[in-house]
C-alpha cells in the first residue's frame, strides 16, 4: 500500500504542474490584466510598463508561470493585486466557510442518499422507487441556481422562515445557543441546494449497486439460511456494493467545490467560492491561480483517497 501511495503522490505531482500550468496560460490569455483595471487610467503608458515590469507582467507567460511556480514551492502564493494582501492569507480567510458548507451538505448529502437508495433498491417498482426515481431525475435536471433561486423565492421572500444570504445576523450581537442556531438558520438554504444534486445522482448509483448485489448467488444463500431481511441487505447487499458508492464519493468531494462556487455566490456566502468570483471578475490572478491550486489538489486527493479506501472496503484488493 505505501509504495502504492508514494507512487500516486509522484503522478499527483506532475498532474498538478499540468493543470496549473494549463490555468496560468488561459488566465493570462485574457486581455488586459489587473493593473489596467485598478490604476487610474489616465497614468501615462510608460508609468504603466515600468509598474508592469515591477510585477514580471512583462515577461512570456512560462517565465511568469516558473516563477509562480517556484514561489508556491518556497511557500509563498503570492500577493493579491487587488487588496495588496497574501493569497494564502486570504484563502485561509476564507477556507472555514467554504469548508462549513461542503462539510455539511456532504454529510446530509450521504445519509439522504444511502438511505433512499437502499429503501429504493430493496423495494423495486414499488411507489417508493418511483418517487426517489423522478427526484432523482429531477436533481439532475434542474439547474442549481434555479432551484437555489425557487427556495428563496418560497422560505425566504413569501414565508419569511430563513434568512437569504451571509453567514450570520451581523445586525445582532448573538452569542452561545443563539449563535448556533443562528449559524443553522443560514446554512439550511445554501446545504439544501448544495447536497440536492448530489443526492440526486448518487441514489441513481447506490440503487443500481445494490439491486446487482441483491441478485447474487450469496444473497438467495444468505435467504435460504434463514437470515433477516434486514442484515440480508446491510450486511450481505451493502457490503458488497462500497466499491462504485467509494468512487463516487471520491469524484464528489471535488465537484462540491464547483458547485459551491454558485451557492456562496447567489446566497452571499464569504467563503473561497466567492472569492474565486471576485477575483476573476477583479482579474486578479494570483488569487484565483491560489484557489484552483487548491481545487486542484482537492481533486487528486479525493481520487487517492478512493483508491486507498478500496483495499479498506474490500480486502481482496491489494496494491503491489
Amino acid at each position: 500500500m505505501i509504495p502504492f501511495i508514494l507512487r500516486r503522490l509522484i503522478q499527483a505531482f506532475f498532474i498538478l504542474v499540468l493543470v496549473t500550468f494549463i490555468s496560468f496560460i488561459i488566465m493570462n490569455m485574457a486581455p488586459g490584466n489587473a493593473l489596467q483595471t485598478f490604476i487610474d487610467p489616465r497614468i501615462p503608458p510608460s508609468e504603466l510598463a515600468k509598474a508592469e515590469a515591477s510585477l514580471g507582467l512583462d515577461q512570456p507567460l512560462p517565465v511568469q508561470y516558473l516563477r509562480w511556480l517556484k514561489a508556491v514551492t518556497e511557500g509563498n502564493l503570492g500577493y493579491s493585486i487587488k487588496s495588496g494582501g497574501g493569497v494564502l492569507e486570504l484563502i485561509l480567510s476564507r477556507l472555514g466557510p467554504t469548508l462549513i458548507l461542503m462539510g455539511s451538505a456532504f454529510i446530509l448529502m450521504f445519509i439522504l442518499a444511502l438511505i433512499i437508495g437502499i429503501v429504493s433498491a430493496a423495494k423495486p417498482y414499488s411507489l417508493t422507487d418511483y418517487i426517489a426515481t423522478f427526484t432523482a431525475f429531477a436533481g439532475i435536471s434542474i439547474p442549481g441556481f434555479f432551484f437555489a433561486l425557487t427556495l428563496i423565492y418560497i422560505f425566504a421572500v413569501q414565508l419569511g422562515w430563513l434568512p437569504t444570504s451571509g453567514l450570520r445576523t451581523y445586525q445582532e450581537n448573538l452569542t452561545g445557543w443563539s449563535a448556533f442556531i443562528d449559524r443553522v438558520r443560514h446554512l439550511v438554504l445554501p446545504v439544501t441546494v448544495l447536497a440536492f444534486t448530489g443526492v440526486a445522482e448518487l441514489v441513481r448509483h447506490i440503487r443500481s449497486a445494490v439491486t446487482e448485489s441483491l441478485a447474487q448467488d450469496y444473497i438467495r444463500t444468505a435467504k435460504g439460511k434463514g437470515v433477516s431481511p434486514l442484515k440480508v441487505l446491510t450486511a450481505h447487499a451493502l457490503r458488497n456494493s462500497w466499491l462504485p458508492i467509494i468512487t463516487l464519493i471520491g469524484v464528489a468531494l471535488p465537484r462540491f467545490f464547483s458547485g459551491s462556487v454558485i451557492v456562496e455566490v447567489i446566497f452571499a456566502w464569504p467563503g473561497m467560492g466567492r472569492l474565486l468570483v471576485d477575483s476573476v471578475f477583479a482579474r486578479d490572478f494570483p488569487v484565483a491561480m491560489g484557489i484552483n491550486l487548491f481545487a486542484a489538489i482537492l481533486v487528486l486527493l479525493g481520487s487517492l483517497l478512493a483508491d486507498t479506501l478500496y483495499a479498506v472496503a474490500d480486502p481482496r484488493i491489494r496494491y503491489e
